[in-house]
């Protein structure tokens, strides 16, 4: 079953994509099993991926496409060119870990208080 998109999802998406680097890669070999079952170990570590295909007919990167989505009920953000943008949300995945606690500032030496206190009556003046 393939996943669908609203256009402001898929804009967001795309977005968030920008920055990102394939990290699997489609070869001579076209979209073999090996190749499905890493890119759905991908998008369960990473939610959104891009996939580079190293193939120059557009139809076959489609079809690959539509294959991985309907396989690995995962939506098409974006085709452009030899890279194919996949999103699947991870239900499974963990809640952000709590921030750690801030350290606080180290103390002033009284030499670094005194040339504090210097500087600001300079600027008092």
């Amino acid at each position: 079953m393939k996943l669908e998109l609203s256009p402001i999802e898929r804009k967001r998406l795309k977005a968030a994509a920008h920055p990102l680097a394939p990290v699997v890669m489609i070869g001579n070999e076209g979209l073999t099993p090996a190749v499905l079952k890493e890119v759905g170990r991908c998008l369960a570590a990473h939610e959104l991926i891009k996939i580079r295909a190293f193939s120059d007919q557009r139809e076959q990167r489609e079809a690959w496409l539509d294959t991985i989505c309907t396989d690995l009920s995962a939506a098409v953000v974006q085709h452009i060119g030899k890279i194919l943008v996949v999103y699947r949300e991870n239900t499974e995945k963990k809640p952000p870990a709590t921030p750690k606690p801030r350290r606080k500032a180290p103390r002033l030496t009284k030499r670094q208080e005194a040339a504090k206190a210097l500087g600001q009556r300079k600027k008092s003046r």
